[in-house]
């Protein structure tokens, strides 16, 4: 296999891997926003909030997790937070650490959602 050729495949691998993550992203998009009021990154915060030891994390490591900047992240969380499905408070040692923890009402969304979720990848991949 010439150099032209292996590259050319992994080229081809690569736009067939986009085109499937474009086809997740979008079914995920409509079924969590018809579903449940979510898009894709408020449920991944919601689930990895849940998903903790202890049902909070420090707003660092959220933004952290769902990949997105600190600036949108938290902005996310205080929709999440004005729903009712998280709460942010200061951490008790050091004032300067946000972390948010996710209600009972959340971790309920966060449930119901996670079945869509898996459905969604289920069926699409």
């Amino acid at each position: 296999m010439t150099d032209t050729t292996a590259a050319a495949e992994r080229a081809a691998r690569w736009q067939e891997l986009n085109r499937l993550h474009a086809t997740v992203s979008q079914r995920l998009e409509q079924a969590l926003r018809a579903g449940h009021e979510l898009t894709p990154p408020e449920y991944e915060i919601l689930a990895g909030v849940a998903g903790s030891d202890s049902g909070c994390m420090r707003m660092q490591r959220v933004a952290e997790l769902v990949g997105l900047p600190q600036s949108t992240t938290s902005r996310l969380v205080a929709r999440l937070e004005s729903a009712g499905l998280l709460e942010r408070y200061l951490c008790d040692t050091d004032r300067r650490g946000v972390y948010t923890q996710i209600t009972p009402t959340g971790r309920a969304i966060q449930a119901a959602a996670a079945a869509t979720y898996d459905d969604v990848l289920r069926e699409v991949l």
